[in-house]
């Protein structure tokens, strides 16, 4: 602390301004730690958060504190509308993120010819709540993503129509919340276009748009996510291009996949496939016993795939199958919109 002397009118001015921002910043900081641990239950992030908050209050001098009793605050209270349309988990990161930022701006502004260390340390606090702020939110939109995976049970996969469009807003309209979009023939610019066309169907039924394969696409359209078999983009580069607020899926049917798969941090896996499928004719089944003990353990959403028809959801449900996918049965269905409400209600029966 240099140049200290509490009797300078200017000096407890400038004190009072470093108390009341700290107060804001170390505020700011407990709303987002409790977010990290209560909301996301991400460990690193909480413990980063309280160190912060530590370092501020270790640097709160007792001459700060003791400035409030100096000078009166005649703007106490003050309130701004904008603070009462924050309505989503994301406002209040954002808002929050703001008031961290330009408290330690304050701090770093005011505190520079008295207290240098200080001033140091609200610099480089405020430059890593930037990135924070980022990664906060990149999670919680995966999250989203997550609790539509979870509460799920139908997972429909695109073939190639010329009506597709129309069928997935069936799909849509009848209940379906996850669409995985295959590409086929065509252009990279076609299916970039197409791609934005059934991103923008989702978002208005909010439901989970993933591309298959392509992550070039999937983020040129803004999907919420990518699905990889094991010949494509390893699932650590793939995260490294989408980040975390994307939801990355993985095909599987051996143990060793489903490990790697695991730990490399995939958010579900697609298991099969089931029964003999049009789909992958060069994929033996692996069946009903094998995937009962590949998934005896998985505590992630998994869904069973291949082959799978209204005719046999029940019997895959009696073996204690909850989630699946399906490709031909809606894709070539004469009433894809009746179809999906019935294997719905087949799925949310319970046996």
């Amino acid at each position: 602390m240099q140049n200290f002397n509490p009797t300078n009118a200017e000096d407890l001015r400038i004190y009072q301004i470093i108390d009341a921002n700290l107060d804001r910043a170390r505020e700011g900081l407990r709303v987002l730690e409790d977010w990290a641990r209560f909301g996301l239950g991400k460990e690193k992030y909480v413990e980063r958060i309280k160190n912060f908050r530590q370092i501020l209050g270790k640097n709160h001098l007792e001459v700060y504190k003791l400035s409030r009793n100096h000078i009166e605050d005649k703007c106490k209270g003050l309130t701004h509308q904008e603070q009462l349309k924050r309505k989503s988990n994301e406002q209040i990161i954002s808002s929050n993120s703001g008031r961290v930022q330009e408290a330690l701006r304050v701090i770093e502004e005011f505190s520079r010819l008295h207290n240098h260390e200080l001033s140091k340390i609200a610099s480089e606090i405020r430059y890593e709540i930037y990135t924070l702020e980022i990664d906060l939110l990149c999670l919680s939109e995966c999250m989203k993503s997550e609790e539509i995976l979870k509460e799920n049970d139908l997972y429909v996969i695109t073939d190639q129509k010329e009506n597709l469009i129309e069928i997935i807003e069936n799909l849509l309209i009848a209940g379906v919340r996850i669409i995985q979009h295959r590409f086929k023939t065509g252009t990279d610019k076609d299916h970039l276009e197409e791609a934005i066309q059934i991103k923008n169907l989702c978002k208005r039924y909010d439901s989970l748009f993933i591309i298959n394969d392509r992550v070039d696409i999937a983020l040129a359209s803004n999907a919420d996510g990518i699905h990889l078999g094991q010949d494509d983009l390893d699932l650590k580069n793939a995260r490294k291009l989408l980040g975390y607020s994307k939801i990355i899926g993985i095909s599987a049917n051996n143990e060793i996949d489903i490990s790697n798969a695991l730990k490399n941090g995939c958010n579900y896996i697609g298991i099969g496939p089931v029964f003999e499928t049009v789909t992958k004719k060069d994929k033996k089944p692996i069946g009903i016993e094998k995937i009962k003990t590949l998934t005896k353990d998985l505590n992630i959403p998994w869904f069973a795939i291949g082959g799978i028809k209204t005719n046999n959801i029940s019997y895959l449900k009696r073996n204690g199958f909850k989630k699946v996918a399906l490709v031909s049965q809606l894709m070539n269905s004469e009433d894809p919109k009746e179809d999906a409400i019935m294997i719905l209600k087949e799925l949310t029966n319970e046996n």
